[in-house]
């Protein structure tokens, strides 16, 4: 059964985070947006990428201290970026959420952190459709597009300077690990230039010295030549990017990633993808990557070879125990009353599932379980909401373990509202944990000897209104979803004060795509005047092209919200010049959290067949700055199990 509320009510409860009784700022204090990096040279984790200015910076090291070139020219950029995206990224089949219509198994996410930090997987046309907004925020606006081939979605970027003069076409297929250079190795080559001669262009064992150490079909040697054989259709602005990932932890909540699938007992197997089963053990996986095999990429004779479970997924578990009794509870909490108790749950990370079933895609059935379970022994009945309080659930009493997976299975976000207030909770022992699916690439990796780790807290929180249309129309205050023009209104929870606007809109371009000016605007005066988030956003065409399109693309961009009064509503506003029809929009705004908590840091590991070590680090309340003090020597031969952060 769901419920509806008044949505005037939902709406003042978001904008306004209505809370009972007044309490100092420690009250209200978090750890916003902590973030971990080692000094391994391949898996250093989060703090390494989690902003495209960190992510270009790491990928220009990682490629001069493999090839010994710099980053100097578009070339050298863009193969330094599929370098890394083939070392953290791999060819799999991720549970797919169609953010529109909110059924499994339909479209798939083409929104670039998500699908890096949560999946680190997907089929080629997902990954590439990704991939689009690293590129063009690298090499600037419309620099890329997903090109679709024969029985494959392969990928370019238009390259500048030297031999590409003032512009041409390259290819750049990470899903396939290929590129290809001119016979002379002077430059690499567009699929147009490459069909003609597939058969020896594509050929591994043609003139491989001009490819200047890539390896052609880095996954199979049969590869390229066997999809270069046509080229079909060009995606323009296939994907984009929102808000970067970042996580919320109130006192009492940790967030603990584990680098192999199992979890604790090593047995309980949460994911969101294809379950392969393989070598017995449930999910996703794949044979053929770069992955777990970086160092061996560049000057490869063979490619990456076969070796089943070479990278499986990993998971992000957050474990959250409120205390009533002090009232730091209200570092969660979006609304309450004498009844009820609502606190919010965001996350860079999917929540996943252990499958009710062994189905190929198992977890989309009904029974399934381990995503969000719920414990203590409170007398009242448990709501859950995933569209932002728009529509609830009802999950019946609460009871100890009660779980609630397939109410949040595949989502970013929900609602959690107790029905009973704070007093009546204090002695009840609630905690609840939320399982997600996680990028084992993007989590910090130890090595032997000594480790420098480097922790930052920015002291940031997100509050979004999507990716999911639902989660998005909850807060649409103008227009609608489906017209040429549509507008929502976001605030900080807890009268925070905003820092940034992301933005983002799927809207129909034609076929092929028409010369239209997409606008994203943003007001903090309720509408009185208007700011650009992105202005004149058009599609960029660029010859030689197929002679069909994809219909739709992406527009997207951000903008400082800074001097903005703490819980001012923030509208976002959608439109375009050419009647376009806006299929689905979204919004996220980052906001501040003024008074940090001190957070445990711990890794945990084993030096070969050893028992698992562990060491611990702690780090103060401060906010905003590097802390690079921490080392330790963890032994050889190590194995990162899991790396956990604490809030006090």
């Amino acid at each position: 059964m769901t419920r509806k509320r008044n949505l005037a009510a939902i709406r003042k409860a978001l904008l306004g985070a209505v809370l009972l009784g007044t309490l100092g700022a420690t009250a209200f204090a978090a750890t916003g947006d902590p973030q971990i990096k080692t000094d391994d040279p391949w898996y250093p984790g989060e703090l390494s990428c989690s902003t495209f200015d960190r992510l270009f910076k790491t990928e220009a090291e990682a490629y001069k201290r493999v090839t010994g070139r710099d980053v100097a020219t578009d070339e050298d950029k863009a193969l330094a970026a599929w370098l890394w995206r083939n070392t953290h990224y791999w060819h799999g089949e991720e549970g797919h959420r169609d953010c529109y219509t909110q059924k499994f198994g339909g479209d798939k996410n083409r929104e670039y952190w998500t699908g890096l930090f949560a999946d680190g997987f997907a089929l080629c046309g997902t990954t590439h459709a990704q991939w689009c907004a690293e590129m063009d925020a690298l090499l600037g606006h419309g620099r890329s597009r997903v090109m679709g081939v024969a029985g494959h979605n392969s990928f370019e970027v238009y390259l500048t300077g030297g031999a590409y003069g003032t512009g041409r076409w390259a290819l750049l297929d990470h899903d396939i690990s290929t590129v290809i250079y001119s016979p002379d190795g002077k430059r690499m080559l567009s699929l147009q230039e490459i069909v003609p001669d597939v058969k020896h262009l594509a050929d591994p064992a043609y003139a491989p010295a001009r490819e200047h150490g890539w390896h052609v079909s880095g996954l199979h040697d049969d590869d390229a030549r066997g999809v270069y054989t046509e080229v079909n259709t060009a995606e323009y602005l296939a994907g984009y990017a929102g808000a970067p990932p970042m996580v919320h932890l109130r006192s009492g909540e940790s967030l603990r990633r584990y680098l192999r699938p199992g979890l604790d007992d090593g047995k309980t197997f949460v994911f969101w993808g294809r379950n392969f089963n393989a070598d017995g053990i449930p999910g996703p996986t794949r044979d053929r990557t770069w992955v777990n095999q970086p160092e061996k990429m560049y000057n490869s004779k063979r490619g990456t070879g076969s070796m089943s479970g070479r990278v499986r997924y990993a998971n992000a578990v957050f474990e959250y125990t409120p205390n009533f009794a002090e009232g730091t509870y209200k570092q969660g909490v979006i609304e309450e009353a004498g009844d009820h108790v609502t606190f919010e749950f965001y996350s860079s990370y999917i929540i996943a599932a252990t499958p009710a079933n062994n189905g190929t895609f198992g977890v989309y059935d009904p029974g399934s379980s381990n995503g969000l379970v719920l414990h203590g022994k409170a007398d009242c009945p448990v709501q859950i909401s995933v569209d932002q309080g728009r529509t609830w659930q009802d999950a019946g009493a609460m009871r100890d373990g009660l779980d609630l997976t397939d109410r949040v299975k595949g989502y970013q976000q929900y609602f959690l509202r107790f029905g009973a207030g704070a007093a009546a909770l204090k002695d009840a022992g609630l905690s609840w944990r939320t399982v997600c699916q996680a990028n084992v690439a993007i989590i910090p990796h130890l090595h032997d000897g000594d480790n420098a780790i480097t922790y930052l807290a920015s002291g940031h929180g997100v509050v979004a209104a999507g990716p999911f249309l639902d989660q998005a129309q909850t807060h649409v205050v103008d227009g609608k979803m489906g017209s040429k023009a549509v507008t929502l209104e976001l605030a900080a929870p807890r009268s925070a004060t905003p820092l940034t606007v992301y933005a983002a809109a799927w809207q129909g371009s034609g076929v092929p795509p028409e010369p239209v000016s997409y606008n994203i605007d943003y007001s903090t005066d309720g509408g009185s005047t208007w700011q650009p988030i992105v202005k004149d956003w058009k599609i960029e065409r660029r010859e030689p092209e197929p002679s069909d399109f994809w219909s739709q693309s992406f527009t997207w961009g951000q903008a400082d919200l800074r001097g903005t009064s703490a819980g001012k509503p923030v509208r976002i506003r959608f439109s375009n010049n050419g009647g376009k029809t806006f299929r689905k929009v979204e919004a996220y705004l980052v906001y501040e959290e003024k008074d940090a908590t001190a957070v445990d840091v711990t890794f945990a590991w084993k030096s070969g067949e050893g028992e698992v070590k562990t060491a611990t680090h702690r780090y103060a309340s401060a906010a905003g700055a590097e802390d690079a003090t921490w080392h330790f020597n963890p032994g050889e031969k190590v194995q990162t199990v899991w790396v956990e952060v604490k809030s006090k």
